[in-house]
């Protein structure tokens, strides 16, 4: 493989023992690697084989922690072995157009307590791409985890890693979003401004110098809670260790929405990639492309299956998941939020509840298509009326069991599917 970057020193993480006991045992190789990033998925670990749901916690099961480091130390920048201590750890899992962006800043918005990552596995999704001509999941999957599992100790170096221009003693210009997070533009993690230095996402309600990696871990150690919100993991049971980590009391939130929608809003937000649906869209004589159709299909049974292992709640998930329907959140934005809240256990504070007011009755001027700011009771029925009816046969076809396990109701005709009165949306209470 082809190597277009140098990366700084690898300390690799050799063995992490999760014994039953829930006691955790590192052991630092002596051996000083340079690796690219993908090397730094060891080969067992990208073919373990995944967890049973019954099966118990075996004590010789593993876990492959490579940290890329040049000047930090493994225990400056990880967090005691104890236990949480009361900190709460939030995953959003989403996939694209789901409304995450927007459900995403409940916990954004929370306060000073709050560490909120917007988005950071892009950096890893876009590398492990260029390196292997495509997203593979048997690879990613476990990048993902590593990369969460680091993030929610306050270690930045395995992402370090991913981030293309590489940081330069743990400073960068290039983190995607940095502007979404408001931990990552507070005061303490500002940095002188530095005219000459271009930062496309730089922050916005103050004037900050790129981003300096270990200001934001020490601010990450210092808040009470942390939360990260991603549309890049596909399967639920991937994330296991993390909620086996004692060191991490995890909470994930699994949200959905109506797969037709979903499509809908594609079409138009990522127009280049959806050329040949809406070409096939109008033209009834053009063949439906078969490996775009095995992609939906694809995407609907990862998150259904991520779904009915949640809703199953085994061990390893019992009282850590709760699933979300958008259309929820957008009729009873302030329940749903507050619900969410209630599952997490931390408090609702009123500064979430200003933001959600705002910003749930915004104005056609201020709703773009990446905007979080939404008139959100209209979203719910806004893709049945731009989209054909032959795309939602095809997706019913398609993804009918993840709509039946969501409560999302078939649309039986064209008349069934522009007609208001006709809701299709079941009403469902889910964990």
């Amino acid at each position: 493989m082809r190597i277009k970057y140098t990366i700084s020193v690898i300390f690799i993480v050799a063995l992490v023992i999760i014994e039953k006991e829930n006691n955790i045992i590192s052991k630092v190789s002596d051996k000083l690697t340079p690796l690219t990033p993908l090397a730094l998925l060891s080969p067992s670990l990208l073919s373990a084989p995944q967890h049973n749901d019954s099966a118990d916690v075996s004590s010789d099961q593993h876990m492959n922690h490579h940290l890329v480091n040049s000047t930090w130390s493994i225990q400056e920048s990880v967090l005691p072995v104890s236990s949480a201590g009361g900190r709460k750890h939030i995953l959003l899992l989403a996939t694209t157009r789901t409304g995450s962006s927007f459900v995403g800043e409940f916990f954004n918005q929370q306060g000073s307590n709050m560490f909120y990552l917007f988005e950071p596995l892009w950096h890893v999704e876009r590398m492990l791409s260029v390196e292997t001509g495509g997203t593979n999941a048997t690879v990613a999957g476990p990048a993902y985890r590593d990369v969460l599992h680091q993030l929610f100790l306050c270690n930045f170096s395995l992402l370090e890693s991913f981030i293309e221009p590489p940081p330069e003693d743990h400073v960068t210009a290039a983190l995607f979003r940095r502007e979404s997070s408001q931990s990552l533009c507070e005061e303490s993690v500002c940095t002188p401004f530095v005219r000459k230095v271009f930062e496309r996402y730089h922050c916005r309600e103050r004037r900050c110098g790129p981003l300096n990696l270990t200001l934001a871990s020490q601010s990450c150690m210092q808040k009470e809670h942390h939360a990260i919100k991603s549309v890049r993991v596909r399967q639920l049971e991937t994330l296991r260790p993390l909620a086996e980590d004692p060191r991490l009391d995890m909470k994930f939130i699994q949200l959905v929405r109506d797969p037709r929608a979903v499509l809908a809003s594609r079409m138009v937000a990522f127009s280049s990639k959806y050329k040949i649906w809406k070409r096939w869209a109008v033209d009834e004589d053009l063949q439906v492309d078969e490996d775009e159709v095995r992609k939906l299909k694809g995407n609907c049974d990862n998150i259904r299956m991520s779904a009915e292992i949640g809703l199953k709640q085994p061990p390893w998930l019992r009282g850590r998941y709760m699933l979300v329907r958008y259309e929820d959140i957008a009729r009873f934005p302030m329940a749903k939020a507050a619900e969410m809240y209630g599952f997490i256990g931390i408090p609702f504070t009123a500064t979430v509840e200003e933001w959600i007011l705002k910003n749930t009755q915004a104005s056609k001027e201020v709703s773009g298509v990446y905007s979080t700011q939404k008139n959100s009771s209209e979203q719910v029925e806004k893709w049945r009326f731009s989209i054909p009816f032959k795309l939602v046969q095809l997706v019913q076809k398609v993804c009918g069991p993840t709509m039946t396990l969501f409560g999302y109701k078939f649309a039986e005709n064209k008349e069934m599917l522009i007609d208001k009165s006709v809701s299709l949306i079941e009403e469902r209470t889910f964990l």
